[in-house]
């Protein structure tokens, strides 16, 4: 049977990379200064503040006519 399936992976982040967050309470502007497996670093360009923080960010993407529940 065919649904509409959302599949999340975490984000591959680079280091000096400028993102932006569109919604949240980290909402803004940062740049990527460092990242591992489970956590990553921002800084904000304007207050030059650091935040560390367990990953968060998430590529999204929607497969249309997906098998859904996955077979093991």
């Amino acid at each position: 049977m065919a649904n509409n399936v959302t599949i999340f992976k975490p984000y591959s982040f680079k280091l000096g990379q400028k993102i932006y967050i569109a919604d949240g309470p980290r909402r803004g502007d940062w740049e990527v200064v460092d990242v591992n497996k489970r956590k990553i670093r921002l800084r904000c360009p304007f207050s030059f503040k650091e935040f560390e923080w367990d990953r968060f960010c998430y590529f999204a993407e929607e497969l249309p006519d997906a098998e859904w529940p996955h077979e093991k």
